[in-house]
């Protein structure tokens, strides 16, 4: 409980420190909205931006790592040859003919879900024009079941490429769609470093695997 109490209060500094920069027109921080306070930091309601300072001589470092290969180690990962009969198991939602879709089972949010090409490769150039437009259309599906199921008010969808970009999993490429809730960043992940997930995955699980089977179904015919 000390710990929580202390991030609390060094949060509130931060916040009095950022009323100070703000105040003093410092170059620091560029305001957005209303003086900041405390609680509007916790809650959102005003945001910031850093100013930014450009460094063009950089551009020669930068360039110095053009002919760098990437490392790839060749062996299989946690995504490759996933047996159909695993499905259940592994969180396997669908299979379609160059990808599939399957539940993250360490989420970001409840109902995080991964559209994965069946080849192992950490390059996005390296998959065809049919994989890459069947990973869209699996975005899609993935969107509507959500919609339909869990009801979120928008969605992160994104890829890290490449293991200093985030990518947990770097060998093989994958891609993240993220239901998002008003209010789902609070107190418990900012103060406590606790995410809350509301989902019990196994039942959610089933019923995504019977909602994205309808959808597919309706796009068949």
């Amino acid at each position: 409980m000390s710990g929580l109490i202390s991030r609390f209060f060094l949060l509130a500094k931060v916040a009095e420190l950022v009323d100070a920069l703000d105040s003093k027109s410092s170059g620091c921080i560029t305001r957005v909205g209303s003086s900041p306070t405390f609680g509007t930091i916790l809650s959102s309601q005003t945001v910031y931006s850093m100013r930014k300072m450009y460094s063009p001589w950089r551009e020669v470092y930068m360039e110095s790592f053009k002919d760098e290969k990437h490392p790839f180690h060749p062996g299989k990962d946690i995504f490759t040859d996933i047996p159909p009969e695993e499905d259940e198991e592994r969180y396997v939602l669908h299979r379609a003919k160059k990808s599939f879709i399957i539940m993250n089972l360490f989420p970001y949010n409840c109902g995080h879900l991964m559209v994965i090409p069946f080849k192992q490769t950490p390059e996005l150039s390296e998959l065809d024009d049919t994989t890459k437009l069947e990973i869209m259309q699996l975005t899609d599906v993935c969107m509507d079941a959500l919609t339909r199921t869990i009801s979120p008010h928008g969605f992160n969808f994104g890829v890290n490429v490449g293991k200093v970009a985030g990518g947990s999993v770097d060998s093989h490429i994958h891609f993240h769609i993220v239901p998002r809730w008003d209010g789902d960043t609070n107190f418990m992940p900012v103060i406590g470093e606790t995410k809350v997930l509301s989902n019990d995955m196994r039942k959610l699980y089933k019923k995504l695997h019977k909602t994205i089977a309808e959808i597919v179904a309706e796009k068949a015919g």
